[in-house]
């Protein structure tokens, strides 16, 4: 395993559509276990192939619930419900963050790294960092649904009023 240089807004193969993923072999499993490591060094919640030059169908998404990593070879959504609108950002685009609405669930159909194809669904962060992801595949990045950048003040009062917010819940 080795830690990927992350490729930022800019590199012409974050603007490109994968291709899909035909051989289930050594390369690919490198390619899952690198992503894997990264993204756990970048403390991200999904990193897809492209944001680190290789413009195949693969991503990784940390499960929020089980705080496992999904593997995700050639995944397409199948399946999207409700609507939730909150803060995003991405690790090609650091330092930068915007407000996106995104379906609330996501049902996704992938192959594992055997090419055994499963389904499965999040939630929440989980149903956005598939939705993000995806979108990398097929050469989109998260600031293509935003009006602007949030400042630095705007992204406090947004902080501020998240944490208000999860503390009247917990009362």
């Amino acid at each position: 395993m080795a830690l990927r240089k992350i490729v930022e807004q800019g590199d012409p193969c974050l603007n490109k559509v994968c291709r899909p993923v035909t051989e289930f072999n050594k390369r690919l499993h490198e390619l899952l276990d690198d992503l894997v490591e990264t993204l756990a060094d970048a403390n991200g919640a999904g990193l897809a192939a492209p944001q680190v030059g290789v413009l195949r169908r693969v991503c990784v998404v940390m499960d929020e619930d089980s705080e496992e990593y999904l593997e995700l070879v050639n995944p397409e959504i199948i399946a999207q419900s409700g609507e939730q609108t909150g803060l995003e950002g991405c690790l090609s685009v650091p330092g930068k963050w915007g407000i996106v609405t995104r379906p609330e669930r996501v049902r996704v159909r992938a192959q594992d790294r055997d090419g055994n194809w499963f389904e499965v669904e999040g939630e929440e962060l989980t149903a956005r960092a598939f939705c993000h992801e995806i979108e990398h595949l097929d050469g989109h990045l998260y600031t293509e649904h935003i009006d602007h950048f949030l400042t630095d003040e705007e992204l406090q009062e947004y902080l501020d009023q998240e944490e208000a917010q999860r503390q009247q819940k917990e009362e």
